[in-house]
């Protein structure tokens, strides 16, 4: 799997939704360079890596709570 094409996309997935450990460690895998990158940058700009680590997951709890639910199977 080619995690990082250099330009800071996104791979697609290559497990179905239905096969979710799988689907989900693919996805951590893809996003993890590019999240290492952004605290990265944050951290170069003055950031404390931890304070802006925190604020990403405060972020990224904002965006679930407002997203639609996912439908039950």
């Amino acid at each position: 799997m080619d995690v990082m094409k250099g330009d800071g996309s996104v791979p697609a997935p290559t497990h179905p939704t239905s096969e979710f450990l799988a689907y989900e460690a693919e996805c951590r895998s893809a996003l993890t360079p590019l999240l290492t990158s952004l605290l990265d940058a944050a951290e170069s700009a003055g950031w404390n890596r931890r304070t802006a680590a925190s604020t990403l997951m405060f972020l990224a709890a904002q965006h679930v709570s407002a997203a639609e639910p996912f439908a039950r199977s």
